[in-house]
C-alpha cells in the first residue's frame, strides 16, 4: 500500500469523526430506512468521515450480522462522499473478520475498540492490535485508547511493527496525560483524535489533536463543524462559545458514568422526528423530565 493512500486516510481523520447512531424499528431490528436517512443528513451537513459500529452506534449490543449490515449500509449510502472508519473489536478472530469485511466492502480504515477483557497487559494490548493490523495491511488502523495505564512507548512499538497504524482515538479524560502520551508515542507520527468529543476537543487540540469524535453531530452537524473550524484557526474563544452551547447536552450524556450517552442523542433525534428513541439494554430510555430538557436543547440549536 503506497504512503499516498495512507496520507489520504490520515488527512480524513483530522476532522469531525462522526459516530452515527444505529436506529431501531418498533420490533427492535435495525431500521435501515431511518439509518440511511440519518447518514444522508450527516453527509449533506458537511461531514466527511463516518464511524459505523462505534459506541454511539451501540456496537456492543449488535449481533455480528447487524454489525456487517451497518457497515454495508454506511458504505453504500456514503459512496465517495466521505471516508469510512469501521469499528471492530471483541476477540481477535471476530475483529479480524470484521476488519476484512470492512475492507472488502470499500471502507478505508478500521477503529479497534478498547479491549473489554478484564485483564489487559500492555504487551497483550500490543499483541491484540498487531494481530488485527497485520491481517489488513491495506487499511489504516486507529486504536481506540481508553486505558490510562497504557504507555505511549507501547503505541510506538505497535506502529514499528504495523505501519498501517496511522491514527489514535484517545479517550482518557485527562488532557495532561494525553499531551504526555502523544509525545511519548510520537506527536507527528499519528493523527490524534480527541476521543471524548466536543467537551474535550479544545483542551486536546491545544496539546496536539487535529480531530475529534462526535455523537452530538447526529443531531446538529453545523454545531460540531463550527467547533472544528474555530479550533483549526486557533480561535479558542470561538471554540469555547460552541463548548458553552453544547455543555448541558454533553453533561446529560456523561452523567452517571455515561449511562445515557447514546440515549440522549437518540432522544434528541426522536424529538426532531428523525428516528425512534429506542436503545438496547444495558442502556435505557430517559425520564419524561429529561426528555423535555433534551428536546428543548435540540430545538434551540440551528439544525
Amino acid at each position: 500500500m503506497s504512503s499516498v493512500t495512507f496520507e489520504t486516510q490520515r488527512a480524513a481523520l483530522a476532522d469531525v469523526v462522526a459516530i452515527p447512531v444505529t436506529p431501531f424499528t418498533e420490533i427492535g431490528t435495525v431500521d435501515q430506512a431511518a439509518h440511511r436517512a440519518l447518514l444522508r443528513r450527516l453527509l449533506e451537513g458537511g461531514i466527511r468521515i463516518l464511524t459505523p459500529n462505534g459506541n454511539t452506534g451501540e456496537f456492543y449490543t449488535l449481533s455480528p450480522e447487524e454489525r456487517r449490515l451497518v457497515t454495508e449500509l454506511t458504505v453504500e449510502e456514503t459512496g465517495d462522499r466521505a471516508a469510512i472508519l469501521v469499528g471492530v473489536g471483541h476477540d481477535v478472530p471476530t475483529a479480524v473478520a470484521s476488519a476484512r469485511h470492512a475492507g472488502e466492502n470499500g471502507a478505508q480504515m478500521v477503529m479497534v475498540h478498547q479491549p473489554v477483557h478484564p485483564y489487559v497487559s500492555q504487551g497483550g494490548w500490543v499483541d491484540y492490535h498487531r494481530a488485527i493490523a497485520e491481517a489488513v495491511p491495506e487499511l489504516g488502523v486507529v486504536p481506540y485508547i481508553r486505558n490510562a495505564q497504557l504507555a505511549g512507548a507501547r503505541l510506538a512499538e505497535l506502529a514499528d511493527a504495523c505501519p498501517n497504524v496511522i491514527g489514535v482515538k484517545y479517550a482518557v479524560p485527562d488532557a495532561a496525560k494525553f499531551a504526555a502520551f502523544a509525545r511519548d508515542a510520537g506527536l507527528d507520527r499519528f493523527v490524534w483524535i480527541a476521543g471524548l468529543a466536543e467537551p474535550y476537543a479544545p483542551s486536546y487540540f491545544s496539546a496536539g489533536a487535529t480531530g475529534f469524535t462526535s455523537g452530538l453531530v447526529n443531531v446538529a452537524p453545523s454545531v460540531s463543524l463550527n467547533m472544528i473550524e474555530a479550533l483549526r484557526s486557533g480561535d479558542y474563544p470561538g471554540a469555547m462559545k460552541v463548548w458553552e452551547q453544547i455543555r448541558r447536552f454533553e453533561e446529560l450524556r456523561a452523567a452517571n458514568g455515561s449511562a445515557n450517552n447514546v440515549t440522549v442523542v437518540k432522544e434528541a433525534l426522536a424529538s426532531l422526528g428523525l428516528c425512534r428513541r429506542d436503545v438496547r439494554p444495558p442502556s435505557s430510555t430517559l425520564s419524561e423530565d429529561e426528555r423535555a430538557e433534551v428536546a428543548a436543547i435540540a430545538a434551540g440549536w440551528s439544525i
